[in-house]
């Protein structure tokens, strides 16, 4: 495949197309993304203060402004959470166990300075549920949860969105507790088993970029919609070489870029 066909893919209402034609535009993607022509030098995620990957800190930065990347600008949002470690004011917004023990309307101001939370009262209740739940649980360490489940993802998953879900609001979302993970694997030393087990994140730019390729036929602000991705890359994958998480940034970045294969975002 090559460009121009991969931009006459890019057409309303696409023709169904076999799994087979779906891996191999699906593949050439992740060529271009890896070639740097879809953009994405620079993600979201690197806005982030550089500390030792194995650190407490470090896997608390990666976690807890996660549970708060819903229909946000991801770039504000984790520039706002940079912004927020390097204050010494608010840096303790990362330590669980601070955290659990600071009173709400404290927790609040230092969440809302630099606007990791938007929203005064939901946010600051999300973020400080996971506090509670981390320090109360797992000794303040997110560390601590991996190491308990094994450092197995479909392990993790199960803790996190079945035995303490209540505990771990928006975190647990099929979305954002598969991404959650995933950076974790890129940004941390976590070395967790069963990658595999991860979905493809199915957030909108996901949906619209499965929908014009042709995985799913559905319409992007159908409710069904995400578990209908999620399900068709798992099943367009099985038996290959790619896990579903891998090709979520190379469909994420050609849907951010308007479609346009060799245009940055």
């Amino acid at each position: 495949m090559n460009h121009q066909q991969l931009s006459l893919l890019c057409v309303p209402n696409p023709p169904r197309r076999s799994p087979t034609e779906i891996l191999a535009a699906v593949r050439y993607l992740r060529e271009f993304h890896a070639q740097g022509l879809l953009g994405g030098a620079h993600m979201p995620e690197d806005a982030n203060p550089g500390l030792d990957r194995a650190s407490r800190d470090n896997f608390h930065y990666f976690t807890l402004p996660m549970a708060l990347n819903y229909q946000r600008n991801s770039y504000r949002l984790w520039e706002a959470a940079l912004a927020t470690y390097r204050d010494p004011a608010t840096r303790f917004a990362f330590q669980p166990e601070a955290v659990d023990a600071a009173a709400d309307e404290d927790l609040c101001a230092a969440l809302t300075k630099y606007k990791v939370a938007i929203q005064r009262n939901r946010h600051p209740a999300i973020w400080k549920t996971i506090c509670r739940t981390l320090t109360r649980s797992y000794g303040a360490d997110v560390r601590t949860l991996f190491a308990n489940s094994q450092n197995d993802i479909a392990l993790i998953l199960e803790e996190v969105q079945v035995r303490q879900k209540t505990g771990f609001p928006y975190l647990c979302g099929p979305k954002i507790a598969n991404y959650w993970l995933y950076v974790m694997t890129q940004y941390t030393d976590a070395n967790l088993k069963n990658r595999c087990c991860l979905s493809v994140a199915p957030d909108t730019h996901v949906i619209q970029a499965s929908i014009v390729l042709g995985a799913i036929e559905a319409d992007p602000d159908d409710p069904r919609a995400a578990s209908m991705a999620a399900d068709a890359w798992r099943n367009i994958l099985a038996g290959t070489d790619l896990c579903p998480i891998d090709i979520h940034t190379p469909l994420w970045l050609w849907s951010k870029s308007g479609f346009q294969p060799g245009v940055p975002s």
